[in-house]
């Protein structure tokens, strides 16, 4: 007999994963997915708009990055992305580098005021939509391999980023939400 999982387990839960794990096989339409990366510079903006430095400072939960390093995080991560595609659309099932993320929060730029990484993802998203509207059925098949993750297609990264977009962001809302902010 399995026990039922405590409130507070739950709890903890809902804070790291806001939109819920990722599930590739739950994974939303291609087209749903693009407009998701295409609404992310527009959407992390609104859910910043109007916080001062100590709530940018503020960590979404206990031992999670701030809401700043959040900011930061997405610009990173979505930069590798938009490079991985693009290794993958030009290259035979490339082996791409992954890097610490957690270490990456930690850097001075991630201190930063989050104009220049709020700025970047615009840019960024505006050549990854681009891209990934061009895109054929068969390039979405193409692959590259992560040394952690195995091979990963087209498909599954798109899916993975519309993901992050809405987890990060809602880390964001939601904080804003239980902080009456």
């Amino acid at each position: 007999m399995t026990q039922p999982v405590p409130d507070t387990l739950s709890a903890l839960e809902d804070l790291r994963y806001p939109v819920g794990r990722f599930n590739a096989a739950a994974a939303a339409s291609r087209a749903q997915q693009i407009d998701t990366l295409r609404q992310l510079p527009a959407n992390l903006r609104a859910a910043v708009s109007g916080l001062d430095d100590a709530q940018l400072d503020t960590p979404y939960r206990d031992g999670g990055w701030t809401v700043r390093q959040l900011v930061h995080h997405i610009a990173d991560s979505h930069a590798n992305a938009y490079i991985r595609f693009k290794l993958a659309l030009t290259e035979d099932s490339p082996t791409i580098k992954p890097y610490d993320e957690a270490a990456w929060a930690n850097l001075p730029d991630s201190r930063l005021p989050i104009d220049t990484s709020l700025a970047l993802t615009e840019a960024i998203h505006t050549r990854l939509v681009t891209l990934l509207e061009s895109l054929s059925d068969a390039d979405y098949q193409k692959t590259f391999r992560h040394p952690e993750r195995g091979t990963v297609s087209l498909t599954t990264n798109l899916a993975m980023y519309d993901w992050h977009a809405r987890h990060h962001t809602a880390h964001i809302t939601r904080l804003r939400q239980r902080m009456g902010w």
